[in-house]
């Protein structure tokens, strides 16, 4: 591999794109957080995410864990130090433990999480730990198995649970549950999960549904609101307090229950858009750099990795460049709203 005086670029240049300046757009936020998808593949289906038929990237479209690495050890000289994998389902992506432990052995890299349904996670919760994992999410709406397989239309509730128990040995702390909030679908279950997430000493997040949806079905009055969440919450479990030790850059306002028996929080992206305190960009698993999640726009870092003769700095300001042309948020509540093309599951949850 050429160096970047090798590749031609001047010196004030390569100062520039290996700084340490922050990577910063132009609106004063800094990012340190990258979402990497491996895969766009899941083993279920769940309606408000997926078809039931889906034709998934060819394999070789799919970054290598080699080229993954390259990524993420380029990005750590540019501030980055929060990483986080996602899907589709990350754990149908074979030996990920193995691409844990490269990425938690990277100089800067400070946290390695992941957000996974958990129907493999009996059997991986242990490596996962061992390779490196800090941090894991688990995807699960529903309390209910029978609700379990109408929303994602695969079997499986019993193996999410046992994921998560198996987690809990494995010694991860804390756990989080995802749980996206449909009105006239979920409300029944906003009180057994978090019964469930008291009971066994989980953080419940509830995530308002948002327009990503397969069918363009989406709608503003079929989201659950934040506070209606809460609300609901107050009056069949108990008053809630704001947490004290908020992260103000963190998707989710957290609340602890007033007696001391767990946390609660909510992803309120449409009631309560969060855009001016964003830190986060994100990779798909094809290798194209998304600098939002509704992004229109896509950085194809793809064919820097594989050109030739790769040059890291090159990838440097492709990711420098994305981050500066952010924008100032992502608009679902106007009329100037776009969906973007891709599907969550190919975006990386």
């Amino acid at each position: 591999m050429r160096s970047p005086l090798e590749s031609g670029l001047s010196a004030e240049s390569i100062a520039m794109t290996f700084s340490p300046l922050p990577l910063i757009d132009s609106f004063g936020r800094v990012h340190n957080n990258l979402r990497i998808s491996v895969t766009d593949r899941c083993n279920i289906r769940c309606t408000y995410c997926m078809p039931e038929s889906v034709q998934f990237l060819p394999r070789h479209d799919l970054l290598s864990f080699e080229e993954i690495e390259r990524v993420v050890r380029v990005a750590a000289t540019l501030g980055i130090d929060k990483i986080r994998l996602t899907g589709g389902e990350p754990l149908v992506r074979r030996e990920l433990p193995g691409l844990v432990a490269r990425i938690a052995a990277i100089p800067g890299i400070k946290d390695v999480g992941l957000t996974t349904n958990g129907i493999l996670l009996p059997e991986l919760a242990q490596p996962l730990k061992a390779a490196g994992l800090r941090r894991i999410n688990v995807s699960l709406d529903t309390m209910d198995p029978v609700r379990f397989r109408e929303l994602t239309r695969r079997d499986g509730w019993e193996q999410v649970i046992e994921g998560i128990h198996a987690a809990r040995r494995a010694g991860f702390d804390p756990i989080k549950i995802n749980a996206i909030a449909l009105k006239g679908v979920t409300e029944a279950d906003l009180l057994p999960l978090a019964r469930f997430a008291r009971e066994n000493a989980l953080e419940l997040r509830f995530i308002e549904y948002m327009p990503l949806d397969v069918a363009d079905a989406w709608d503003r009055s079929k989201v659950l609101l934040a506070e209606e969440i809460l609300e609901r919450l107050r009056q069949g479990i108990g008053p809630l307090t704001p947490a004290a030790d908020q992260d103000p850059r963190a998707p989710a306002v957290d609340y602890d229950y007033v007696d001391g028996r767990g946390r609660v929080g909510v992803i309120a992206s449409v009631s309560r858009p969060f855009c001016g305190s964003c830190n986060r960009i994100r990779l798909t698993a094809d290798g194209k750099l998304r600098n939002c999640l509704f992004a229109l726009d896509e950085t194809d870092l793809r064919a820097l990795l594989r050109q030739n003769e790769p040059n890291d700095a090159e990838i440097a300001r492709a990711i420098r460049d994305s981050v500066a042309g952010k924008w100032e948020g992502h608009e679902i509540n106007s009329s100037r709203f776009i969906k973007p093309e891709r599907l969550m599951h190919a975006i990386g949850g």
